[in-house]
C-alpha cells in the first residue's frame, strides 16, 4: 500500500511579548493517483475549503509532488491567492438514468463530476443508483466568468474551432488539444459524447492544429498477403480461437478448426505500427486476429486522463491496420493490471470509452472487446485496491460500458469439473461461481442483457508431462489431458448452443513456460508435439 506523506508546519504568529497563537497547517504532498476530492476526505474538510486555501480552481487539477496546505479546523488562514470558485448557488434535482456515470451527468449540467460530489455529499463518485436523486446545478447557472483573474477553468477558453472530420471520435480531437473528450463536451454542450456529425463545428481551446491529412478514398486497410479474414462488422455466431504465444503452430490450430488467433500487445510507447508483423502474420495464415491490449499501469497512476487517450490513440492505429479485434486491457480489477487506489468500473469504462471511440473512428470493422476482469471472491466486494469481478461489472454497467463496446471479455481458467457442472468442485470454495462455466456464463450476461460474451481466456490446467504444480495451482492437480480434451470440447458444445457466446479463445495453444505461473499446463500442444485438444475441438465444430 502506498504510504501518504504528510508534511507538518507550525506557524507561530506573534500577537504580544506576552502571548502567542499558534496555528498548526498540515502540508499534503499529492501522491500518484490522488485527486483533490479524496485528499479533502481524508482531512475532514470540504472541497471548497482545500481548493480556496491553495487557489485552485476547477476543475481542480492536481499533480503528484503538488504541495496541498490543509487548512486548520476553525483557524485563521491566509488569503488564497485567488478565490475559489462557488458551488452553484441555484440547484435543481436531477434522477439518475440507467447507464449514467457521475462524470456524464456532470457534462448535461456543465460542472465537473467532483463538484457533483460534493453537492451531494458522495464519499465514492463511482457508485451511483438508477433512481437516485441528486442536486445539480440549476439550468440557469451561467459558467465560471473568465475574465476574474483567477487561474483558467478548464477546458481552457476556447480560442479556435474544428470542424468534425470523417473517422473522428470525441476522444480523438480532444487528443489532438491535449484535454479529454469529457471536457471538449464539456466545451460544446454536448451532452451524448457519441454522437459526432461530419461537418460539425467544435469550440477548441488553442490555435487550431494543422489541416488533417485527407483521408484516403477506401479507408479500410490494404487487403493482406493470403487468405485474409473477412470484416467482424455487425458480428454473430460462435467461432473459435487460441492464444498463441509464439504462433509456432498454425496448423495445429487449423486442424482444430480455429479461425482466431489472440496476441498480447503490452504497449509502452510504441507506435502502432510496431505491431503490425503480428497482424500481417495472422492474416497470411488465414487468422482473423485479437490483440489483448495492456500498456503501463504507473502511467494510469500519474495521468489517467491523459492516458486514456493516448492509449485510445494508439489502438485506433492498431485499427488502422487491420486488427480485426481489440480486447481494451487485461484483469483491471486487481492492482496486478491497474494501479491500486483507483480500481474501479467507472474508471476502467472511462478508458474503454475513449478506446471505443477512437476505434469506431477508424475501423467500424474492429470489434471492440471489454476487459474480462480476474475471476475472483478474494476481496469480498469492490474497493480502490482491488475488487471482485461481479461487483466491479456491476460498476461498470452503472458508468455505462454496454454502449462502449461489441462483446463482453470474460476469463475462466479454473476449470475442475466438467463443463455442465454448476457445484461440486473438490475445494474448500465449492460455492464460488468462478468454479463453474455455467454459472460464469450466466452472470456475466446478466449484467449486460443482450450483449454477447466472447471467452477471451478459456482453459483447463493439467500437470500431465511437466510434475507437480506450484502450490496456488494444486487445486488442479487432478486433472489429466484427457480430461482437458474433453472439457475444452464440452465448453464448445455448450457456448455454441448458448446463443450469447460469440467467440471462444483457449488459453493457450503453445506456452512452455512452467514455474510459479504454469502456463504450459494450459497449453493444448503437449510436450513432443502433440495435440490431444486439437482432434476433440474439431469434432465439436463439427469436424
Amino acid at each position: 500500500m502506498r504510504r501518504l506523506i504528510v508534511v507538518l508546519l507550525t506557524t507561530i504568529v506573534v500577537l504580544s511579548l506576552c502571548s502567542a497563537v499558534v496555528v498548526a497547517q498540515q502540508v499534503h504532498v499529492v501522491q500518484r493517483g490522488e485527486n483533490l476530492f479524496r485528499i479533502a476526505q481524508q482531512y475532514g474538510r470540504t472541497l471548497a475549503e482545500i481548493a480556496q486555501a491553495n487557489g485552485i480552481a476547477p476543475p481542480y487539477t492536481i499533480h503528484m509532488g503538488n504541495f496541498i496546505t490543509i487548512p486548520a479546523p476553525g483557524g485563521t488562514q491566509a488569503p488564497a491567492p485567488a478565490p475559489a470558485p462557488q458551488q452553484p448557488t441555484g440547484t435543481s434535482t436531477y434522477a439518475v438514468q440507467r447507464g449514467e456515470s457521475l462524470a456524464i451527468i456532470a457534462i448535461k449540467f456543465n460542472t465537473t463530476y467532483i463538484v457533483l460530489a460534493e453537492m451531494n455529499g458522495i464519499a465514492d463518485p463511482n457508485i451511483l443508483h438508477v433512481g437516485q436523486v441528486l442536486r445539480v446545478p440549476a439550468p440557469a447557472s451561467a459558467p465560471a466568468p473568465t475574465d476574474s483573474g483567477a487561474a483558467a477553468p478548464a477546458p481552457q477558453p476556447a480560442t479556435g474551432v474544428y470542424t468534425v472530420q470523417r473517422g473522428d471520435s470525441l476522444a480523438i480531437i480532444a487528443a489532438k488539444f491535449n484535454i479529454n473528450y469529457f471536457e471538449l463536451a464539456q466545451l460544446n454542450g454536448i451532452t451524448n459524447p457519441d454522437v459526432l456529425t461530419v461537418g460539425q463545428v467544435l469550440r477548441v481551446p488553442g490555435a487550431p492544429p494543422p489541416a488533417p491529412e485527407p483521408a484516403p478514398a477506401d479507408p479500410a486497410p490494404a487487403a493482406p498477403v493470403g487468405p485474409g479474414p473477412p470484416s467482424t462488422a455487425n458480428v454473430s455466431g460462435f467461432e473459435l480461437g487460441g492464444q498463441a504465444l509464439s504462433f509456432a503452430h498454425p496448423e495445429f490450430m487449423r486442424n482444430a478448426r480455429m479461425t482466431w488467433v489472440k496476441r498480447q500487445v503490452k504497449w509502452h510507447g510504441e507506435p502502432a505500427g510496431h505491431f503490425q508483423p503480428l497482424i500481417d502474420s495472422a492474416h497470411g495464415n488465414g487468422f482473423r486476429v485479437l490483440l489483448s491490449v495492456i500498456g503501463d499501469k504507473n502511467q494510469i497512476a500519474s495521468n489517467p486522463g491523459g492516458f486514456y487517450q493516448n492509449f485510445a490513440n494508439f489502438l485506433a492505429g492498431l485499427a488502422r491496420g487491420g486488427a480485426d479485434a481489440i480486447e481494451v486491457w487485461n484483469e483491471m480489477n486487481i492492482d496486478r493490471e491497474w494501479p491500486s487506489g483507483q480500481i474501479s468500473g467507472h474508471n476502467y469504462t472511462q478508458m474503454l470509452s475513449a478506446a471505443y471511440h477512437a476505434i469506431k473512428g477508424t475501423n467500424p470493422g474492429t470489434m471492440v472487446i471489454s476487459g474480462a476482469p480476474a475471476p475472483t471472491g478474494f476481496f469480498q466486494g469492490c474497493g480502490a485496491g482491488g475488487g471482485d469481478d461481479d461487483c466491479f461489472l456491476q460498476q461498470m454497467a452503472a458508468a455505462g460500458a454496454g454502449n462502449v463496446m461489441d462483446c463482453v471479455g470474460v476469463h475462466y481458467n479454473a476449470g475442475i469439473t466438467p463443463p455442465d457442472s454448476t457445484g461440486g468442485a473438490p475445494v474448500g470454495s465449492a460455492g464460488h461461481y468462478s468454479w463453474y462455466l455455467p454459472r460464469m456464463t450466466q452472470l456475466y450476461s446478466s449484467f449486460f442483457p443482450g450483449k454477447p460474451l466472447c471467452y477471451t481466456e478459456l482453459g483447463y490446467l493439467t500437470r500431465e508431462g511437466f510434475g507437480p504444480l506450484p502450490g496456488g495451482f494444486s487445486w488442479a492437480s487432478g486433472t489429466t489431458l484427457a480430461q482437458q480434451a474433453s472439457w475444452l470440447a464440452g465448453a464448445v458444445h455448450r457456448l455454441r448452443g448458448s446463443g450469447i457466446v460469440r467467440l471462444f479463445i483457449v488459453w493457450n495453444v503453445d506456452a512452455t513456460h512452467w514455474g510459479s505461473d504454469p502456463q504450459a499446463g494450459y497449453a493444448i500442444v503437449r510436450p513432443g508435439n502433440h495435440c490431444p485438444a486439437c482432434d476433440s475441438l474439431r469434432a465439436a465444430m463439427g469436424g
